[in-house]
């Protein structure tokens, strides 16, 4: 794959580190990639949780957040890769709780400036979950 350096993949095989809080897993991704300092890693993590709604998840440990909580840091860990190609493999099987695709689209939504492509993989009988969106771009 051409651009595997750009994938950001949101995956049960593909956990947050159990052992983090949730903003070192979303950091993580820049620090590593960028060597950005702990605390800008931090500020941008905490600005992006802020524009999800969810900086009181910000310290919390994976154990510790609801289904949506944990598909929104595995997002925002996914939409850290500078210009994202982001795959969503089976996002029902992480937001087990949810009937249709609502919750997934407007969190795209929140940043559809940091993902270059988004792409959904899933099985063909959940289609009718996502309503009239299946791939969408920019």
């Amino acid at each position: 794959m051409a651009h595997k350096s750009r994938l950001g993949l949101v995956s049960l095989e593909a956990p947050l580190i159990a052992n983090l809080a949730v903003w070192s897993n979303i950091a993580l991704i820049r620090q590593y990639h960028e060597n950005i300092p702990g605390d800008e890693a931090r500020a941008l993590t905490e600005t992006l949780l802020q524009r999800m709604g969810m900086t009181s998840i910000m310290d919390k440990r994976n154990p510790a957040l609801t289904t949506q909580e944990r598909f929104c840091a595995m997002l925002l860990r996914a939409a850290m890769v500078r210009g994202a190609l982001l795959v969503l493999d089976k996002p029902f099987a992480i937001l087990t709780n949810l009937r249709n695709g609502g919750f997934i689209m407007d969190n795209l939504r929140k940043l559809d400036d940091l993902i270059a492509e988004t792409h959904i993989f899933d099985y063909s009988w959940e289609k009718g979950r996502y309503g009239d969106w299946n791939d969408t771009e920019g």
